[in-house]
């Protein structure tokens, strides 16, 4: 059983900055790409940016030069920077990992989600 825990949502004004995280735990034997999904009110679930175990990362044109997205391997950890936020940026922002795990004695790999956290950004 892999999980994701997620912190860092909050209630924050129109250009405020704020840091999401996740850490993936179980019996897990390492994390391969992770990334950050969000929905936003009467919308559809979007990708916001990922990164490859490697570092590579891709972002979203609408957060592009003000998100970062940063990880720790040894942590099996995902990091949302989110700076200049915009109303728009109000979502629900979800977790993702795709893992190596142990099942058993065996090893399989999977994506795993996590439930979500709250961002809300007034004007």
């Amino acid at each position: 059983q892999v999980q994701l825990v997620e912190s860092g949502g909050a209630s924050v004004q129109a250009g405020g900055s704020l840091r999401l995280s996740c850490a993936a735990s179980g019996s897990i034997l390492s994390s391969n790409a992770m990334g950050w999904y969000r929905r936003a009110p009467g919308k559809q679930r979007e990708l916001v940016a990922t990164i490859t175990r490697g570092g590579r990362t891709n972002y979203a044109d609408s957060v592009k030069g003000r998100f970062t997205i940063s990880r720790d391997n040894a942590k099996n950890t995902v990091y949302l920077q989110m700076n200049s936020l915009k109303p728009e940026d109000t979502a629900v922002y979800y977790c993702n990992a795709d893992c190596t795990y142990y099942s058993g004695s065996y090893l399989r790999r999977g994506d795993y989600w996590g439930q979500g956290t709250q961002v809300t950004v007034s004007s």
